[in-house]
């Protein structure tokens, strides 16, 4: 007996550590990270979708005032963004360095999920200001949840190809917990309000709150942190956060000049965009050539940051895909409710009641190509997928521009052929990412996951931000108004505009910068075998 419970200990200790030196990760480990993104879409897919048209045809804000809300809100937050990865990269307790915040952050996440939905009465001015409270509330407590939960996957595993297969599980489990909250919000909002839609966004959003709490509950249970590169520092976290606060400035000067330029398209706003450019470049410039071992941590990540190109581009390719997706998802209510219209039984109807299904619809394409993606990957490659998939979601979507509004088998078809392309992309993006870590690490000597994955969240929330409020922008330009409808016949060019080809346009400049993308699969090949080697020589020497 006690030969047989030895040799089962034995075998299980193998089994340990192979899981440990492959990286490989169970399947009920990849199942259990998946939900914590489940969990997060049912906010950003679903609850901060429905926001735009919650706050303009529910709560009563105006186009003009809701469009610059989500605009100057996600900009400031995604400054957060980055110093809740170096907040995470520097945190150490029992259960690691990115699970803890994943646990911490729910409640808070939950709350805010339904706060947002909540309809108190007030003024004019009373309703913008607690918009702007429970909007920044919920995107603060997205950040503390999110950008752990990306930089997690860094720590999981070291094998790059293994890390396309976790990122494919992630975005099936997004897309499943989009496709819960978006598909089934209308039906729910009109079921449990009866006809007040008050009332149906908030109870809808408590019931989005509960199943949020599950299931990152279940995540924080079911995931393990595995990469622990050794660096020194001997930096405390408060003086590394006083040290980036002093840099701040040359993060949120160029983010609110940037503001400007976008509302303001003029000779002045031009020339101050170009200036606040020029000084970026040269701050920049210095930090890189004047960091020295003297320089603090986060000085060194930074530094690291701006000279790892890989991570560069993808910066600027996840912004122009943000911008591009977040302005389709984000009018899509608007083009099904204005736009589209069908007849039955003689009776033109229009064609609100179908956002619900056409949501769904794009949803269970993306489940598909979010699964499909490591298949994919491993016969193109990651950056000729990438490329591939931006430039075709983008003609299909520049497509929908010629469709009728009666053909509603056609806008579905090709719509979901556009997004099974989408799909596909922000898969590779946080797998990409997890290779711009090892990079920085094989070229520098250090790793800061979290500040690297920071990326993610921060063009999400900078790309969304900007996205949102130009769809916005674009409606009042056309003099929509979701109160008065007179109005919403002269805006409809502006509506089939933003369905089609304005997102397009961002899909091609996305697919053009990516062509410059360094990293082949031979480099991230070579980088793997190079730093494990490295840490295996670094773990012999510690013990």
């Amino acid at each position: 007996m006690f030969e047989t419970a030895n040799n089962k200990f034995l075998g299980y200790q193998r089994i340990y550590k192979t899981i440990i030196m492959t990286h490989k990760i169970p399947l009920v480990e990849k199942i259990g990270y998946s939900f914590g993104d489940a969990a997060a879409n049912l906010v950003w897919r679903g609850a901060l979708a429905y926001l735009a048209i919650f706050y303009t045809d529910t709560f009563g804000i105006s186009a003009a005032a809701a469009g610059i809300l989500l605009l100057v809100v996600r900009l400031s937050d995604g400054v957060t963004d980055i110093i809740m990865g170096m907040i995470a990269d520097r945190t150490t307790t029992r259960w690691g360095k990115f699970r803890p915040w994943v646990l911490w952050s729910t409640p808070f996440l939950g709350l805010f999920m339904v706060l947002c939905y909540s309809t108190p009465n007030l003024s004019p001015t009373g309703k913008l200001i607690y918009a702007y409270i429970t909007y920044i509330g919920i995107t603060l407590a997205y950040t503390v949840n999110n950008v752990p939960y990306s930089a997690l996957m860094g720590v999981m595993t070291s094998n790059n190809t293994e890390r396309v297969s976790l990122s494919g599980f992630r975005f099936a489990g997004a897309f499943l917990g989009g496709l819960l909250v978006m598909g089934f919000t209308p039906r729910l909002v009109e079921y449990f309000g009866g006809g007040n839609d008050q009332q149906g966004y908030q109870y809808t959003m408590f019931l989005f709150a509960a199943f949020l709490v599950a299931m990152m509950i279940f995540t924080f249970k079911s995931t393990k942190e595995r990469v622990v590169p050794h660096i020194a520092d001997d930096s405390s976290l408060r003086r590394e956060l006083w040290d980036l606060c002093k840099n701040l400035p040359f993060i949120v000067v160029p983010l609110l000049v940037m503001t400007l330029f976008f509302y303001y398209r003029n000779l002045v706003t031009g020339i101050l965009f170009f200036a606040t450019t020029v000084c970026v470049y040269v701050f920049v410039s210095r930090l890189t050539k004047n960091t020295t071992a003297k320089s603090t941590g986060s000085q060194r990540d930074i530094a690291d940051l701006f000279t790892n190109i890989p991570w560069l581009i993808l910066l600027g390719v996840g912004f122009l895909f943000m911008m591009f997706n977040g302005i389709k998802y984000a009018v899509i209510a608007y083009y099904f409710k204005y736009y589209v219209e069908y007849a039955v039984d003689g009776e033109i109807l229009t064609g609100e009641i179908l956002v619900g299904s056409y949501f769904i619809a794009l949803l269970v394409v993306s489940i598909f190509a979010a699964l499909c993606t490591d298949t994919l990957t491993r016969i193109f490659g990651k950056k000729q997928l990438f490329i591939s998939s931006l430039f075709l979601s983008g003609l299909c979507t520049a497509l929908m521009f010629w469709l009728p509004s009666d053909q509603i088998v056609s806008i579905f078809v090709v719509g979901c052929i556009a997004e099974f392309f989408a799909a596909v992309m922000p898969v590779l993006f946080f797998s990409l990412l997890g290779d711009a870590a090892d990079y920085s690490e094989w070229k520098n000597g250090r790793r800061a996951t979290g500040l690297v994955f920071s990326a993610g969240t921060f063009i999400n929330k900078i790309g969304g931000g900007f996205a949102g409020a130009l769809v916005l922008l674009v409606l009042a330009s056309y003099g929509y108004d979701g109160l008065d409808e007179s109005t919403i016949e002269g805006s409809l060019s502006g509506i089939k505009l933003l369905m089609t080809w304005i997102p397009a346009v961002f899909s091609f400049l996305a697919a053009l910068l990516m062509c410059f993308y360094p990293l082949t699969k031979e480099n991230n090949e070579r980088i793997e075998k190079e730093l494990k080697s490295r840490r295996e020589q670094e773990a012999g020497a510690l013990s």
